[in-house]
C-alpha cells in the first residue's frame, strides 16, 4: 500500500505539471521545441577572449596552462617517438620501468619492444604505478584533458596509477570547452556516450588537510602530457 501511495502521489504531482503545460495526460514524448535543441544544441554565448586565438597560440596556452597547474608537457613528432619519451621520463624520475597501458591500439600498439619498459596492456591495479592513455583532446583555456570511459580505455588508468602519461593530438586541442563537447556529440551521439568523462587539470590535489596543498590525494601524483604534433607531420 505504501508503494502504491508514492506511485499515485508522483502521478498527481506529474500530472499538474502536464496540465499546466497544456499537454495532454499519457504525452510521454518530449516537445519537438525540446527534441530539436537536444538534437543541435546552441554554444554558449560566452566564450573566454583569451581562447580566441590561433591553433597554433590555443596549444601554446594548452600547455602553459597545464604546466601553470604542476603538469609537465613534452611534444614528440609521432607516435611511434613516445614509447622512448616514456622511457626517458621514467628514467629521469627514478621510477619503475614497467607501465600499463589502454588497450587501444593507439597506444598498445607502438614500438615498445625497442625500449627495456616492462609493458603490459588493460585494467590498472593496485600493482601499477604508471599508466600510458590516450586522451579524447585537450581545451586550452585551462590545460585541462578530457578522457572518457570504454572498453578501449578503462577508467582505473586514469586514477589508480601515481604516475599518469597522458597522450594528446596536437590536431585535437581546443580553444574553448564547447568545442571540445560538441566534437564529443558529434563522433559520440545518437546515444553512445560514453558511461563516464573526467576531466584532468594537472596532478590530484586536496587543500583538506589543514589548508595544504597535498599532490596525489584522490588520483596521481604527476601528470605527464605527450604532445603529438601530428599537424606538422
Amino acid at each position: 500500500m505504501r508503494n502504491s501511495a508514492k506511485v499515485s502521489s508522483r502521478d498527481a504531482i506529474l500530472g499538474r505539471i502536464r496540465q499546466s503545460l497544456g499537454r495532454e495526460a499519457g504525452q510521454y514524448d518530449a516537445p519537438k521545441d525540446v527534441l530539436d535543441r537536444l538534437s543541435a544544441p546552441k554554444s554558449n554565448a560566452v566564450v573566454p577572449a583569451r581562447a580566441q586565438i590561433s591553433h597554433d597560440q590555443q596549444v601554446a596556452l594548452f600547455e602553459q596552462m597545464a604546466i601553470d597547474v604542476n603538469a609537465t608537457v613534452v611534444h614528440t613528432a609521432g607516435f611511434e617517438d613516445i614509447p622512448r619519451e616514456v622511457a626517458r621520463f621514467l628514467a629521469e624520475h627514478n621510477l619503475p620501468a614497467r607501465v600499463k597501458t589502454s588497450p587501444d591500439v593507439n597506444i598498445s600498439g607502438l614500438p615498445w619492444s625497442e625500449t627495456a619498459l616492462e609493458v603490459t596492456a588493460g585494467v590498472a591495479g593496485p600493482e601499477d604505478a604508471v599508466s600510458v592513455t590516450s586522451s579524447f583532446g585537450g581545451v586550452a583555456e585551462t590545460g585541462s584533458l578530457m578522457l572518457r570511459s570504454g572498453a578501449q580505455t578503462p577508467y582505473t588508468l586514469n586514477m589508480l596509477p601515481d604516475t599518469h602519461i597522458a597522450v594528446v593530438k596536437a590536431s585535437e586541442i581546443v580553444g574553448t570547452y564547447e568545442e571540445i563537447w560538441a566534437r564529443l556529440r558529434t563522433e559520440d551521439g545518437q546515444g553512445n556516450m560514453p558511461r563516464t568523462f573526467l576531466w584532468v587539470t594537472g596532478p590530484s590535489r586536496t587543500g583538506d588537510i589543514e589548508q595544504t596543498i597535498q599532490l596525489g590525494a584522490h588520483g596521481p601524483r604527476r601528470l605527464h602530457i605527450v604532445i603529438v604534433d601530428d599537424q606538422a607531420s
